[in-house]
């Protein structure tokens, strides 16, 4: 004698399956990557704090309405995150950086270093 499932059954299995994160290739958009633009203005990033799903891009972007010189330099970071910086740099320049590892990144302007940024990457 065979044992067949009941309809509800296998409906709801199916349910489950078709709705589990990740399935079919399916990512939240909450943890798709994204390009975040950071404005390097006078003694200050705009916006200070970011949060971005790992992989995301940060592009940093000085206005030609910037009159002094900054530039973008990480201090502390997750364990294996790579060091970056850009050159220093006044108006009409931009500089981007794929985040890869999740976890705090304390970026600085060495010409100001009360010139300062966090940016949060999650899982």
């Amino acid at each position: 004698m065979r044992r067949v499932a009941a309809p509800g059954f296998l409906l709801a299995g199916a349910v489950a399956i078709a709705t589990a994160p990740g399935a079919a290739g399916h990512v939240p958009a909450t943890l798709r990557p994204v390009t975040k633009k950071v404005i390097v203005a006078d003694d200050y990033y705009g916006p200070s704090k970011v949060t971005v799903p790992r992989g995301s891009t940060i592009k940093w972007v000085w206005p030609y309405t910037n009159g002094n010189s900054h530039n973008v330099k990480l201090g502390a970071r997750p364990g294996g995150a790579r060091r970056f910086h850009s050159e220093i740099a006044a108006s009409g320049f931009s500089y981007s950086h794929k985040l890869t590892v999740p976890g705090t990144y304390r970026i600085y302007c060495s010409l100001h270093q009360t010139m300062k940024m966090t940016i949060v990457v999650r899982h």
